[in-house]
């Protein structure tokens, strides 16, 4: 089982998913928001808690998470890095290795293009999975799972043949 983090301050996406690359399958999957009136520091530990449930109840070999990339804020760069933060100390607690992906391979691993919109990644994840995540945080999340799968795969397959 992988699981899959879109971090965000505000909304941070997870997903549990298994299965094969071109049949994945989703056993958990949500959203963690928290507000702006708590306290920051309890804000991320919100995020850690939440992601330790996670893992506790869908024990997990393998994590991805996405990487840094260039915001139109400051302040959304900083609460992403502090979630990224957050969930990477959770998952590092739980001895779950963690893999990064930038938005770009995520697109490219589930529609085909790097350049996909936060649409074209949702209609793919359902299609894949038969899972439609009202949220684009937990669909981005089953996303980057996805992308794992698949890398790790194909990894396989290059070790295997060579």
């Amino acid at each position: 089982m992988i699981l899959g983090v879109d971090p965000g301050l505000a909304s941070t996406g997870y997903a549990v998913v298994g299965g094969a690359p071109g049949r994945p399958r989703v056993e958990a999957w949500g959203v963690i928001r928290t507000t702006t009136s708590t306290p920051h520091p309890l804000r991320l530990r919100e995020i850690h808690d939440r992601l330790v449930e996670v893992l506790m109840q869908h024990p997990c070999d393998g994590a991805a998470i996405e990487s840094w990339y260039i915001h139109k804020t400051g302040t959304a760069a900083m609460g992403m890095g502090e979630a990224r933060g957050a969930a990477q100390v959770a998952l590092a607690c739980h001895g779950v290795p963690v893999t990064e992906y930038s938005p770009n391979t995520v697109k490219q691993a589930v529609t085909g293009s790097g350049r996909a919109d936060k649409d074209q990644v949702r209609v793919m994840v359902a299609r894949l999975t038969g899972v439609t995540a009202r949220s684009d945080h937990a669909a981005d999340a089953i996303a980057i799972a996805i992308c794992h799968l698949s890398t790790q795969a194909f990894a396989g397959a290059v070790r295997r043949s060579g």
